[in-house]
């Protein structure tokens, strides 16, 4: 698909061989950003040509996470192992204009020269005797690879939007493969091939592919395509400043949707991760459209702190609306929830909670049977004197004909001034009692929740 004139066009290409990474997902967000930021378009593709490690449900996995993450692309899904023909037809193409060779060099002797470069202490460079010769000089049937005829002279310079300015020495590229023995296209073409066809104009991705560029390059030009222009993203680091891996725990998308992350907490995480604007930490997705540019990406790593994350979560929990929450966390708490009960209390629940599991923790009494269990702290409130003072309240409130917030306040605090206690010595084993754990929403927000009849049974089954 060709673009339309100025226009920009983006692609994601992500490799089905695992879940969704985050780092990758922050790349397909820039890249998305940046197409609609500019009004153009960002493209799918799924590059699948691994077929040993390529599988449907890793192709269904990044579906699933951009799709939470409200990534929707444009046009059709590309998949890039329906196009080796083609791939193998441009490697045909190079190999008539003279910038690609068929290589006959077996693997034996690449072993060989690759030891004794090896032994020399230089760096192991293809310098094939098949690179000059033509059609009249193939061993009939022999096995061949055809291998890029890099330029040799002069140096290739890319003016990278996040990198800057970045040339390398045309001497130190080498003669990569093109074709393999088998004729299946390796990933520098089909990847230069598709984004071509595709029409992409800006290529986005992370700066650990800034090597493969000047080799791409190679390719773009020897078939006379237009550059495309290149941004090369940091990669995430950890906490420790260290490449972001396995052991800083939890790396894909769907582990944060797990985790109880909201999407457009990760999504505005994920947008702060080297851009910014002054700062604001929170931007709606028409806000990050319009203010963001690829060009404002930092050229360091970012780190991922975790902890950032969760205040950011705690910060859209409570924006977001309560009949939305109910409905993710409910299944969360287990059956027989009351959907409309739980939507009643979000207001009181949501200021407590970092992410969708605390908020289902926090819900949890509501929906406790009869006799409650009670967790180890709430046990030891409940000792005879708390028992005790349980049996008073219950008394208190068996009287109390208005069950409101303002009305059982008003009666509770009454009632610690007759007994000489503070508040705080009445609602700690009132709260043990409504809910068999020692947090929970202000303990009357609980009683109007519980309402009249539930709140009583709960008291008098703790009462002395």
């Amino acid at each position: 698909m060709a673009s339309d004139s100025g226009k920009v066009v983006t692609r994601f290409a992500p490799s089905p061989t695992g879940f969704l990474h985050i780092g990758n997902a922050r790349t397909g967000l820039f890249s998305w950003l940046y197409a609609r930021h500019c009004g153009g378009e960002t493209l799918l593709r799924i590059e699948d040509t691994d077929k040993v490690r390529s599988t449907q449900e890793a192709i269904d996995v990044i579906f699933d996470g951009l799709a939470w993450l409200g990534l929707e692309f444009d046009g059709q899904t590309y998949f890039q192992s329906h196009f080796e023909g083609r791939h193998r037809e441009v490697a045909e193409e190079m190999l008539a204009n003279g910038s690609a060779y068929r290589c006959y060099l077996t693997p034996e002797e690449l072993a060989a020269r690759r030891e004794k470069a090896r032994e020399e202490r230089r760096p192991f460079r293809i310098e094939s005797e098949w690179r000059d010769r033509g059609e009249a000089d193939w061993p009939a049937g022999e096995p061949y690879v055809m291998r890029l005829k890099a330029p040799r002279e002069g140096e290739t310079v890319i003016e990278d939007l996040v990198q800057g300015r970045v040339a390398v020495k045309n001497e130190e590229l080498d003669d990569f493969v093109l074709l393999r023995s088998d004729g299946t296209p390796t990933y520098m073409l089909a990847v230069v091939v598709d984004d071509h066809d595709m029409g992409v104009t800006h290529v986005i991705r992370g700066d650990d592919h800034l090597n493969n560029a000047f080799r791409q390059l190679a390719i773009v030009r020897a078939m006379g395509w237009p550059d495309p222009v290149y941004a090369h993203v940091p990669l995430i680091h950890g906490a420790d400043g260290a490449k972001l891996s396995k052991r800083h725990g939890a790396l894909g998308v769907h582990d944060y949707r797990e985790m109880g992350i909201l999407p457009e907490a990760l999504f505005n995480y994920l947008l702060r991760l080297g851009w910014g604007h002054g700062d604001r930490e929170e931007f709606t997705r028409e806000e990050a459209i319009a203010l963001f540019d690829i060009a404002d990406v930092g050229k360091g790593p970012s780190r991922f702190d975790l902890k950032k994350l969760q205040s950011l979560n705690s910060h859209y929990i409570r924006e977001a609306a309560d009949a939305r929450l109910a409905s993710l966390v409910a299944p969360l708490i287990g059956e027989g929830v009351d959907l409309a009960l739980l939507t009643e209390a979000m207001p009181v629940l949501k200021p407590r909670a970092r992410d969708l599991h605390e908020l289902a923790a926090g819900a949890a009494f509501l929906f406790k049977s009869r006799p409650l269990a009670m967790d180890e702290k709430a046990a030891a409130l409940l000792d005879d004197a708390g028992k005790a003072l349980v049996s008073q309240i219950s008394a208190r409130l068996h009287g109390e004909s208005g069950w409101t917030i303002e009305a059982l306040e008003a009666s509770v605090k009454a009632m610690a001034e007759e007994l000489g206690l503070g508040l705080g010595k009445l609602a700690q084993p009132m709260r043990a009692a409504l809910t068999g754990t020692t947090t929970s929403p202000g303990i009357f927000d609980v009683l109007v929740l519980l309402g009249r009849e539930e709140s009583l049974a709960r008291l008098d089954a703790q009462a002395g």
